[in-house]
C-alpha cells in the first residue's frame, strides 16, 4: 500500500499495489491524514486512520475525532471496519502495531502533538483494548517481541529514554527495566541478531551501542567520521542489516554490516559530479546563549574559503517539538557554500537533541528561550569574525518559520536577511485551522489567559513596531499548505509592508499547487533554493 497528495496536502488516498505483478488493484482509501498503513499479520487488509470528510473548507477546517479503521482487500472503503473511536475524546489519535505471528495488537493514543501516549493492548482477535497505560506519563512505542516477551522504548522516569519490557504471565502484565536511561538521549532501538542496537546521540552525533536481550552492553561500532546513523533494519534473528550515514559534507552511504564481527562494506553511496568531501569543512563548536546555556552549532564552509566579517552567513534552526537536526548531506546548503557562503545549523532547544529535558527548555513558557538561543548563535558567529550583521541571512521552516521572524523582530538589527517559510505566525489563532490545535503542547493554548499571554508576548504577527527598520524579509508559503494555512504568511506580509519603517524589501513568495513541504516535485524544489538563496545572496552582496 503506498498513499498520494494531491498538490502536497496533508490528505492522503492510499492505493494499494501487487508487487509481483505491478498491477494496481481496485482498493482506494480517502480521507486518511498522518497515518501509515499497518499490515494484518494474513495480509487480508490494512489499519489506518480515517477522518470525517471536510464539510466546508477541505484545506482549512478544524481535523478531530478520526477513527481506526481496518481495510480488507477487495472490498469497498465504505465496508471498512471502525477498529476503535472514542468520540468523548475528539483530540485523540491513535496507531496500531501488530505482533507478527501473534493475536496481540498494541493501540497507542496520542494527543496532538505530545509525545507521551497512552497505551493499549488487545488480547485476542475481535476482543476489546484494555488500558495498560491509561495516563500521560511518558512515550511508549513498541518495538518488537520474543515469545511472550515485547519490549517497548520509554520516557517514563527516563526524560534521555529507556528501554522495557512488557511480560504477560498467567493474566499479569509485568514491566521491567532492560537498558536503563543514559546520560546521553536515545534516538533509535532496534532487535536484530537477537542483541539490541540503540543508536544514541552524543553532541547531535550518533553512537551505535549493542547489547543483549537481557540488556547487557557487548560493543559499539566504531566508524572512521562523525555524523549520522540510521538503519539496522530486519528481524530478531538476522545476523546482517544495512544502515546508513550522513553528515554535513558527506553524501549518504548505506553499508551492509555483518552483525556478527561488526565489519561494515559500502553497499551504495551517493555521488555528485565534482564533489569532493575533503574540500569541505564542518566544525562542531559550543556557544553560550543568553542565560549561559551551551548550544551546539555546526558551522559549514568550503575549505578554501578565506573566512571573514564578509562572508556571506546562513543560519538555520528549528526549535520545537522534540525534533532534532541532526548532521546530513545537504544540496541546497551546499549551493550556499558554493557561494562562498558559511552555513551554520544550531541545535537549538526545544529540539530533542538532548532527550526531553531540552525539549522542554524550549517549549509553552520557555520558548523564548529558543529564540535568544538563535539570536545568540548570529552573535556568537559574529564574535569569531565570521559574517556579521550586514552578511548575515536566517532561515527556518514550519515552527522554524515562526523561530525566524520571532528572533527577527526581536533583534531587527542583528541579520540582513530573514527567510521565515510555511511560517506559525499568527500565534492567537493557530489553533482555529485544520491540525494546528496538536501543537498547544509546545505552545500552549490561546484559550487560556496564561497560554494567551506568553504567545501574545513573542507571536510574529502581534509585536511587528511600526516604523522600525527590519531586515529585507522573503516569506514563503503555498497554496494548498493545509498544516500551517497560507493566512498566517499572507497577515504577517501584509502588516511587515505596512508597518515596516525604512526600504528594506518585505516579499511574499506562494507556491502553486504545494503544500507544506513533503511530496513538493525536485523542478519545484530547484526553483524554490535558486529564487531563495539567489535572492537572499544578491541583498548581502549589494
Amino acid at each position: 500500500a503506498y498513499s498520494i497528495s494531491d498538490g502536497g496536502s496533508d490528505w492522503r488516498i492510499w492505493k494499494v499495489i501487487d508487487i509481483e505483478t505491478g498491477e494496481h488493484l481496485p482498493d482506494t482509501i480517502e480521507w486518511a491524514k498522518f497515518s501509515g498503513a499497518t499490515w494484518e499479520n494474513d495480509d487480508s487488509g490494512f489499519y489506518y486512520q480515517k477522518y470525517d470528510e471536510p464539510t466546508d473548507e477541505l484545506l482549512k477546517d478544524i481535523n478531530t475525532s478520526p477513527k481506526l479503521m481496518f481495510h480488507k482487500l477487495g472490498t469497498s472503503q465504505s465496508e471498512d471496519r471502525i477498529v476503535y473511536e472514542n468520540p468523548k475524546k475528539p483530540r485523540w489519535g491513535w496507531g496500531i502495531s501488530v505482533v507478527e505471528e501473534s493475536d496481540i495488537k498494541f493501540l497507542s493514543i496520542s494527543n496532538g502533538t505530545d509525545e507521551r501516549n497512552r497505551l493499549y493492548i488487545q488480547l485476542k482477535k475481535g476482543e476489546e483494548f484494555i488500558p495498560l497505560i491509561d495516563e500521560l506519563i511518558g512515550a511508549y512505542q513498541y518495538l518488537d517481541n520474543k515469545d511472550d516477551t515485547y519490549w517497548f522504548y520509554s520516557t517514563e522516569g527516563a526524560k534521555n529514554g529507556k528501554v522495557v519490557s512488557l511480560q504477560i504471565k498467567n493474566g499479569s502484565f509485568v514491566w521491567s527495566d532492560v537498558i536503563s536511561e543514559d546520560i546521553n538521549s536515545i534516538r533509535g532501538v532496534n532487535f536484530i541478531n537477537n542483541n539490541i542496537a540503540v543508536t544514541y546521540l552524543i553532541d547531535t552525533f550518533s553512537e551505535v551501542r549493542f547489547f543483549s536481550l537481557d540488556g547487557s552492553y557487548l560493543n559499539k561500532l566504531t566508524m572512521p567520521y562523525q555524523g549520522t546513523i540510521s538503519g539496522f533494519g530486519g528481524r530478531l534473528e538476522d545476523s546482517s542489516s544495512y544502515f546508513s550515514f550522513t553528515s554535513f559534507v558527506t553524501p549518504r552511504r548505506i553499508y551492509e554490516i555483518d552483525l556478527t564481527t561488526l565489519k561494515t562494506k559500502i553497499f551504495w553511496e551517493e555521488s555528485l559530479e565534482g564533489y569532493r568531501s575533503e574540500d569541505y569543512v564542518s566544525d562542531f563548536k559550543f556557544y553560550s546563549s543568553k542565560d549561559g546555556t551551551k548550544i551546539p552549532i555546526h558551522i559549514n564552509y568550503k575549505k578554501s574559503l578565506n573566512i571573514n566579517k564578509d562572508t556571506p552567513v546562513l543560519i538555520y534552526g528549528y526549535g520545537g517539538f522534540n525534533i532534532s537536526i541532526l548532521p546530513g548531506f545537504s544540496k541546497r546548503f551546499l549551493s550556499w557554500m558554493n557561494q562562498d557562503g558559511v552555513v551554520a545549523i544550531a541545535n537549538l532547544r526545544g529540539g530533542g537533541e538532548y532527550g526531553d529535558a531540552w525539549h522542554e527548555d524550549g517549549m509553552l513558557n520557555n520558548k523564548q528561550n529558543v529564540f535568544d538561543d538563535f539570536a545568540y548563535a548570529a552573535k556568537f558567529l559574529h564574535s569569531e569574525n565570521i559574517g556579521s550583521p550586514n552578511t548575515t541571512a536566517i532561515q527556518g521552516g514550519s515552527n522554524g518559520g515562526l523561530l525566524v521572524a520571532a528572533t527577527m523582530l526581536q533583534n531587527p538589527n542583528l541579520f540582513k536577511v530573514a527567510i521565515p517559510q510555511v511560517g506559525v505566525l499568527d500565534m492567537l489563532r493557530f489553533h482555529k485551522f485544520t491540525i494546528g490545535w496538536a501543537w498547544e503542547s509546545d505552545y500552549g493554548s490561546p484559550d487560556d489567559k496564561g497560554g494567551f499571554e506568553n504567545l501574545l508576548a513573542y507571536s510574529p504577527l502581534h509585536n511587528i513596531k511600526k516604523g522600525e527598520c527590519y531586515p529585507t524579509t522573503l516569506i514563503t508559503t503555498a497554496e494548498r499548505d493545509d498544516r500551517v494555512v497560507p493566512s498566517h504568511s499572507f497577515k504577517f506580509a501584509a502588516k511587515l509592508q505596512e508597518y515596516q519603517g525604512c526600504q528594506n524589501p518585505i516579499l511574499l513568495r506562494t507556491e502553486g499547487r504545494a503544500g507544506h513541504g513533503a511530496g513538493t516535485p525536485k523542478d519545484k524544489q530547484i526553483n524554490q533554493i535558486a529564487e531563495i538563496y539567489g535572492y537572499a545572496l544578491s541583498v548581502i552582496n549589494e
